[in-house]
């Protein structure tokens, strides 16, 4: 069973000329939302399924400034830990452990500092959207703006559903 929708960070971020971030919406990081001692990939995956959030991955996270301008994005840490930088260069820097989830509006730019070598992470996007990967780039800056602004609230928070965090902060 998810943690507490009420324990939930909220963190904002400026665009910094590389990583566009995004203007109005903030990454929303739910500690504990996951059971670290029950926790699989399967089950990750199927709880973000059974809130609309899927077409995702098993990984870890790059290790270069990177962000998505077309869709958001959920990280659900099933084992392992991972310091990540979001926001980019001058963003800020969070450590992440198992049954961390964190739920990035489209242009949130993140890296993965540091990690542990048995780091896990389940990502998936809402409706399972196809999504762009863009490395932190003045180039392609300008034309991501354009894409962030268009991509649609998802109408289900990942973990918690229809009245999780997601539908008050994201709003």
């Amino acid at each position: 069973m998810p943690a507490d929708p009420a324990d939930v960070l909220v963190l904002s971020f400026e665009d910094d000329g590389k990583v566009p971030n995004n203007p109005r919406l903030p990454l929303l990081l739910y500690r504990g939302a996951l059971n670290p001692d029950s926790v699989s990939p399967e089950a990750c995956e199927a709880l973000f399924a059974a809130n609309g959030w899927s077409g995702g991955w098993r990984n870890g996270i790059f290790a270069r400034h990177h962000y998505h301008p077309d869709s958001h994005e959920v990280l659900g840490i099933v084992s392992g830990r991972a310091t990540v930088l979001f926001g980019g260069a001058r963003g800020r820097a969070v450590e992440l452990g198992a049954g961390d989830v964190a739920v990035l509006p489209a242009g949130t730019g993140h890296k993965r500092e540091d990690a542990s070598s048995d780091l896990l992470v389940i990502g998936a996007y809402p409706g399972g959207q196809d999504y762009q990967t863009i490395f932190a780039d003045a180039a392609a800056h300008d034309r991501a703006v354009a894409s962030i602004a268009r991509v649609p609230v998802p109408a289900r928070d990942p973990v918690f559903g229809e009245d999780g965090p997601l539908a008050s902060h994201w709003r």
